[in-house]
């Protein structure tokens, strides 16, 4: 058994609601919650609005395609906005996107002209809405609660996010039996103006310019990936993340289909359902802070996901409601937890100069895996029966808590996230233009031959640093004629990326780049060169 790790102190997580002090985290959080409801009143609109449009499983399961397909386009684009531009005012226009596109939507259902198109496109719009927004929203919770308050706050959203999830599926649901689906949408049009309120009214102090400042999107995303690729603590989030979706995706994408064929329900039967699951999931999410004292973060995802399977499973061998809303209750407890810990790993393991970058990864590889094992589900179910095609997928989500050893689950600590400042920036008599490049860096050492093999092991780790954080080509090499004498080397794309590679450095990094320097030999420090490419 896996020694247990106690990241948080019983200070750090002695209050759960302590982020709520903040009048502005406050603020958000109860508008979100109103804007949260109005999501799920929009969820069973739309999935119960398809029923009786087309009711093929195949198009029913498209509406959660629409909705996530988005973030699987323009994921970490989106997240190298929201690194790069003024994030307040970024979440303004999305909100009030996603309000235009659900009124919309409201206006055709209420007059008759809605269609299974128009639905998926209206869908696919607040999911491009929604991606937009997603990574902007997640990255500002660290500028509004210190880091030690930071674990509660993310906890707390889930806490909110599935208060709504609890409520607003029922009621859209009794919205649905008295009016009809062209309801929920006006409402969840209208549940956009508080979060715009709240934000529009919010001070946002000045962020600091750093080198960041002239980089173009296109630069940010390939930076962002670029980070994913070469750092383990998010790469393990994205694939244990990843994996787990797959099959956790099918109880969201056919459950309104289950429950209209296999347990003969209505709009409320499908609306109490997942406001069951939302009650499960309001369970969890206040007694996760106890659960991190106890268990590990991979502790509880293996716990939750296997949870999750057996739930799926279940729900593929009964007809009873009872039954299914008891198993849906434990499933909300199981989602939550799995979440919630995936969430928190991702926040604490990034930088702030990437984190919303590699959130919109994250959100990506969930989004993008709910899209197209959605539309899978939903396939198997239309072919084989909506029983097989949850068996299947509860299997699925027991098969990926296989990954636990391959990739392990943590939470970052604060030196692998503070800046250092230990790299200074190169100083010439005529700076370089930022936009020339390549850059070949060039640094030499002078090492014992005795310590050869020690240092190539540390200098694989400074060389994922370097390709980390903007180094698109990395190399180390032993002078032939000189065997102490070894030169790293590494390319950049171009001057400015250089300087931003010095900037991002943290106290880990630093850490790790004086461990490879002990092997040097010398009264100096090993000798830096930059060189351009010639013009």
């Amino acid at each position: 058994m896996a020694a247990k790790i106690e990241p948080l102190t019983a200070e750090e997580t002695d209050h759960p609601f302590a982020p709520l002090a903040d009048a502005l985290f406050r603020s958000l959080w109860i508008a979100s919650i109103a804007s949260n409801i109005g999501t799920w009143m929009q969820n069973v609109g739309a999935g119960w609005l398809m029923t009786e449009l087309n009711g093929s499983p195949l198009y029913v399961a498209l509406i959660q395609t629409a909705t996530s397909l988005p973030v699987f386009l323009l994921g970490i684009p989106a997240g190298a906005a929201a690194d790069l531009f003024d994030r307040r005012r970024l979440l303004v226009f999305t909100q009030a996107f996603m309000a235009f596109a659900a009124g919309i939507l409201g206006w055709l259902t209420v007059i008759g002209r809605a269609s299974p198109i128009a639905l998926l496109l209206a869908t696919f719009a607040l999911g491009v809405g929604s991606t937009l927004n997603n990574p902007a929203w997640q990255a500002i919770v660290p500028e509004i609660v210190s880091r030690k308050d930071l674990p509660q706050a993310i906890s707390l959203n889930s806490v909110g996010f599935n208060l709504a999830r609890a409520v607003g599926p029922a009621i859209g649901g009794f919205v649905i039996a008295a009016f009809n689906p062209g309801a929920v949408f006006i409402l969840n049009a209208i549940s956009f103006v508080g979060v715009i309120v709240v934000l529009y009214l919010w001070k946002r102090p000045t962020q600091e310019q750093s080198t960041a400042a002239n980089e173009s999107i296109v630069s940010a995303t390939w930076a962002g990936l670029r980070y994913v690729r070469y750092s383990p603590g998010i790469r393990s989030v994205l694939v244990r993340s990843g994996a787990f979706v797959i099959g956790g995706s099918a109880m969201w994408a056919i459950l309104p289909i289950v429950t209209k064929t296999e347990l003969k329900g209505t709009a409320t039967t499908y609306g109490v359902l997942l406001g069951c699951l939302g009650v499960g999931s309001v369970i969890a999410a206040l007694l996760l802070a106890k659960f991190r004292l106890r268990f590990t973060p991979d502790q509880l995802i293996v716990s939750a996901g296997a949870a999750w399977g057996i739930v799926t499973i279940l729900l593929a061998s009964v007809d009873n409601f009872t039954i299914a809303a008891a198993a849906m209750l434990a499933g909300g407890v199981a989602w939550v937890a799995e979440m919630s810990s995936f969430n928190v790993a991702a926040q604490t393991v990034l930088p702030a100069w990437v984190r919303a970058r590699a959130l919109a990864a994250y959100l990506l590889v969930f989004q993008g895996g709910m899209a197209l094992a959605s539309m899978l589900w939903g396939t198997i179910a239309e072919r084989y029966g909506n029983r097989a095609s949850l068996y299947v997928a509860g299997i699925t989500s027991l098969l990926s808590l296989l990954l636990v050893k391959r990739f392990p689950i943590r939470l970052g600590e604060e030196r692998e996230i503070t800046k250092s400042g230990h790299w200074p920036e190169p100083v010439f008599d005529t700076p370089p233009d930022p936009e020339r490049g390549p850059v070949l860096v060039l640094i030499e050492y002078d090492i014992d031959p005795r310590d050869r093999a020690a240092f190539a092991v540390a200098m694989r780790e400074l060389g994922r640093i370097r390709l980390r954080d903007g180094a698109i080509r990395w190399g180390i090499f032993q002078d032939a004629a000189l065997p102490n004498r070894h030169v790293e080397s590494f390319l950049v794309e171009n001057w400015g990326e250089h300087l931003r590679q010095h900037d991002r450095a943290t106290l880990a990094d630093r850490e790790i780049q004086e461990r490879a320097n002990r092997f040097h030999r010398g009264p100096r420090p090993p000798t830096a060169t930059h060189w351009l490419a010639t013009e």
